[in-house]
């Protein structure tokens, strides 16, 4: 067999396998990795909200909570605004809509909100204290914790009014 065989016939056994890997690889969705937190007590923290209120998360136990972790660049979470402006009037008194400031500016925060509206308790994660604590790596990212402070769910991505209800109706 000659040298520029040898070497076709090597490098096609190498790199075939990994091909393979790859094209399996392809079929996954990283941002549908299931939460680990999915389950478990949600991480409690106590942060300021953007008029300088404490909100501890501790003080809603009784009723479903939504933990959306958002920011104005994020334009997902600009797609998502309205979702959520929507769900927090139609569920008010019966659910609790937090969110949290993921690695944005307090005072982009305030005019992107003066702007569009609110949709809850708005809070300061200046540190990604929490967001490290809940393990997000992008926004958005919902959680959902039912009645016992326990998260249900996790959505990564902008939900859908449709996809609001069908996480939030069970567990009112």
């Amino acid at each position: 067999m000659k040298l520029n065989s040898k070497v076709a016939v090597v490098g096609t056994a190498v790199s075939l396998p990994l091909l393979v890997i790859l094209a399996v690889s392809l079929r996954f969705d990283p941002g549908e990795i299931p939460s680990p937190l999915i389950g478990t007590q949600a991480p409690v923290f106590e942060l300021l909200d953007l008029d300088g209120e404490t909100v501890n998360l501790s003080q809603f136990r009784g009723q479903p909570v939504l933990i959306n972790f958002w920011a104005t660049w994020c334009q997902p979470c600009v797609v998502e605004h309205p979702v959520l402006v929507d769900g927090a009037r139609r569920y008010q008194g019966r659910a609790q809509f937090l969110g949290i400031i993921y690695q944005d500016e307090t005072e982009k925060i305030k005019r992107f909100m003066a702007v569009r509206g609110g949709w809850g308790s708005t809070l300061v994660d200046s540190n990604s204290k929490v967001a490290l604590a809940y393990g997000v790596y992008g926004a958005p990212e919902t959680f959902i914790l039912d009645r016992h402070g326990r998260i249900v769910e996790k959505v990564t991505g902008a939900m859908s009014p449709s996809h609001l209800d069908a996480l939030l109706g069970p567990l009112l």
